[in-house]
């Protein structure tokens, strides 16, 4: 038997890959009626409007969302806030709202703020980026087995969250619950600061003699491809959870003085001992 879905209609702001991603994965497992759509730029609502799993789209956001039951805000995290004061006046009685932004503190505290009290706010990460950005690489899949947090306040209600909960649950996402100012702190360690250290390394091989990018093998692109996402998104990232990146830093600084420190000491052991902690926390990452 055919299950009824979970949302009447769901309504996604910012359409670029994960607001994309998202209405088609909602659209293909059956979890939405009607899966509706706003974007800030013109030429991208009207590719949106091409699409067999669009249902509609809207000039304004206000628009978009004031029959909503489910709405998602997919912008870059700079906006989420602004754009949540902007469509707080046209949610319906019973709305709920979530985003996909990678800092949480901030949003959750103004975002709930910002709810009238027929609306409510749960804040979401879904761990499912790419280095690539845009519409026209999008996918149904991109959410299957990745991790997702979903990070509601104290005084969020609990029928709420569970049906965030399970929204992303029954995307194919793996979620976990937790406070905002714990995931920022797990996420600056282990999505910011790699985008950090990859962004680095190709800065400073940029100074370096260009042919020497024709030389590289899997490492160097293994280990810098994340370094091709958009700067100015991770700019508005780092600007936010600046100060847990920052503590990050101070603990990776603490770890690769004391590589450089066994390196310059001519000290095989220390070497070797730093080396298997990282291949033993590396085979333990999971790999889907």
């Amino acid at each position: 038997m055919k299950k009824s879905p979970m949302f009447g209609k769901l309504t996604v702001l910012g359409t670029g890959l994960l607001g994309a991603s998202l209405m088609q994965a909602a659209k293909a497992r059956g979890l939405c009626q009607q899966a509706l759509a706003w974007s800030r730029r013109p030429e991208t609502r009207l590719k949106c409007e091409q699409q067999s799993w669009c249902d509609g789209v809207y000039p304004t956001a206000s628009e978009a969302v004031a029959d909503a039951d489910l709405v998602v805000l997919a912008v870059p995290v700079i906006n989420i806030v602004p754009l949540l004061e902007e469509i707080a006046p046209a949610l319906k009685a019973g709305a709920l709202v979530t985003d996909v932004g990678s800092t949480k503190s901030l949003i959750c505290r103004h975002g709930n703020a910002a709810m009238p009290e027929r609306a409510t706010f749960v804040g979401s990460h879904p761990m499912a980026g790419s280095e690539k950005a845009g519409l026209e690489f999008a996918s149904e899949t991109l959410f299957e087995k990745r991790a997702c947090f979903v990070t509601p306040l104290v005084d969020t209600p609990a029928p709420a969250v569970e049906k965030i909960l399970r929204f992303w649950r029954e995307l194919g996402m793996e979620v976990a619950t937790t406070t905002p100012e714990t995931h920022d702190e797990i996420v600056a360690h282990i999505s910011h600061l790699p985008h950090i250290l990859a962004s680095v390394l190709c800065e400073t091989l940029a100074a370096k003699d260009p042919a020497w990018r024709n030389y590289a093998g899997n490492g160097l692109r293994d280990t810098t491809r994340i370094a091709a996402g958009d700067p100015h998104l991770w700019k508005a990232i780092l600007l936010e959870n600046r100060e847990e990146i920052l503590r990050a830093m101070a603990g990776f600084e603490e770890h690769w003085q004391q590589m450089r420190a066994a390196v310059a000491n001519n000290d095989p052991f220390a070497i070797v001992n730093l080396l298997e902690k990282g291949k033993a926390y590396r085979d333990a990452v999971r790999n889907d």
